[in-house]
């Protein structure tokens, strides 16, 4: 009977990756489970305009994976993709690659998140000028996307007591908590990296048929990362309160890793 290797035929900086990303994993629910200690919070991505923001996060967030589907899409991704790319390319430029997609999608994220970021202070001056309980309930229903019921009976008491100095007060708090709560989630997961691989992958062998689940025909690599990359423009701009998903993280993957393949491409007889 021959042994088993679930790791034959991988290439090593893909093994090393997906080995670590799952060490990381298994250590941030052992040390939630625990000892109480949000790894995520800590080396998750902050934005800018948060107290809890680091320099190191723009690295740590790609081994944090907040469940067992976010973490296994994403290393099954790497372990279809990567391996091919780092077998072209070799393991040190596969590398340099991975971490600069990684890196360029926090940054595309932080520098997103910080224009947004500004757009809702600018909602709380004009709240503050004129509080009303209208404009409350419009921007809890448009920032978060299960809000509790007690929100809700604020705005209601509110509109019944309008002059009301008590509810006048307790609005301006909670629009800035609303505002606090958004600007202190962090983004984790590999997925800008993830996203990287795959725009390489479209670049380079572009014609290659793709059979994907729940599509019975085949599609073409290029056709494939352009849809992909255009619905994630879309979701991203539509920024709906009920996706959680950094859609732009996942275009500053595939931005940053466009630029540096054209940036080795103009320094180098091949293509890659």
């Amino acid at each position: 009977m021959q042994n088993y290797r679930p790791f034959s035929g991988i290439t090593p900086a893909v093994k090393m990756l997906i080995i670590l990303n799952i060490a990381m994993y298994i250590l941030s629910m052992f040390l939630e489970q625990t000892m109480h200690i949000d790894t995520a919070h800590v080396l998750g991505l902050h934005l800018p305009q948060s107290v809890y923001w680091m320099p190191w996060q723009y690295v740590t967030h790609m081994f944090m994976h907040g469940s067992i589907s976010h973490i296994f899409f994403n290393m099954f991704a790497l372990f279809m993709f990567g391996r091919i790319l780092e077998t072209v390319w070799g393991s040190k430029r596969f590398l340099i690659f991975y971490f600069v997609c990684g890196i360029g999608a926090g940054l595309l994220n932080s520098a997103v998140g910080w224009f947004e970021v500004h757009r809702l202070m600018e909602q709380f001056e004009a709240f503050k000028s004129n509080p009303n309980p209208a404009l409350l309930g419009d921007f809890i229903q448009h920032n978060l996307s299960h809000p509790a019921e007690w929100l809700w009976g604020v705005v209601d008491n509110w509109t019944n007591n309008p002059d009301s100095s008590k509810y006048i007060s307790e609005g301006k708090v909670l629009f800035q908590r609303i505002i606090d709560m958004k600007v202190n989630v962090p983004m984790i997961g590999a997925s800008g990296a993830v996203f990287g691989i795959l725009l390489a992958f479209g670049m380079l062998f572009p014609n290659t048929e793709l059979y994907l689940m729940f599509i019975p025909i085949p599609i073409k690599a290029k056709y494939f990362v352009l849809g992909y990359g255009l619905l994630e423009f879309f979701l991203g701009i539509q920024n709906s309160a009920s996706d959680n998903v950094a859609h732009f993280a996942h275009l500053g993957g595939m931005l940053f890793g466009f630029l540096l393949l054209k940036y080795w491409n103009r320094n180098s007889k091949k293509f890659y």
